[in-house]
């Protein structure tokens, strides 16, 4: 990455990081990024799905775990070591500043699996939701958007590593919504 974007995004870390902090942001934003604190709301998605649409229910929550697992696999396993970006805890120009309001966590910072798994729920969602049940849209970018931010709070992503992820699961989410509209063709919403 060009020094200059390295530099920016290490600004916008340390904004999020130190000049946000509070205490009720330093409660809230370590379970908005835990995975099991959102257990409720995917098995309410679970439920949802296959009650209101049955078989097509179920195959929609079949390609949701696709997108979410194709997204996790490669995000974590393909392209973090490749793009071998330090985390901000391990980051020589970073650590020594950074508030940890989590453990430094393992592996490699670009793409946050987080936000590329939760960017490709979103997508995934509002793809095949949005003409009908307009706010799924902005509760679902809103939601994967907290979680983002969460993950530069507390000290385990930079903005930039958000971003990437972000956009990637997005990409991905969009692919199998339209593979599911592909298998599902008559999915009446």
């Amino acid at each position: 990455m060009a020094d200059h974007l390295l530099h920016f995004d290490r600004h916008i870390f340390y904004l999020i990081n130190h000049d946000l902090s509070n205490t009720f942001f330093d409660w809230l934003m370590p379970l908005m990024r835990n995975p099991k604190f959102w257990i409720p709301l995917y098995l309410f998605i679970i439920g949802f799905c296959i009650w209101q649409y049955k078989k097509q229910g179920v195959i929609l929550i079949v390609f949701l775990a696709l997108a979410v697992g194709f997204a996790d696999y490669t995000s974590a396993s393909l392209i973090k070591p490749y793009a071998h970006r330090l985390r901000p805890c391990r980051d020589p120009v970073t650590s020594q500043r950074v508030v940890s309001r989590v453990p430094c966590g393992t592996g490699y910072s670009f793409p946050s699996t987080h936000a590329t798994d939760h960017f490709a729920i979103a997508a995934f969602l509002s793809w095949l939701f949005y003409k009908q049940r307009r706010w799924v849209l902005p509760a679902t970018l809103l939601w994967a958007a907290i979680i983002c931010f969460a993950q530069v709070y507390v000290g385990v992503h930079f903005p930039l590593d958000v971003t990437g992820g972000a956009i990637y699961g997005s990409l991905v989410g969009i692919l199998f919504a339209v593979g599911f509209r592909k298998v599902v063709p008559g999915f009446k919403v």
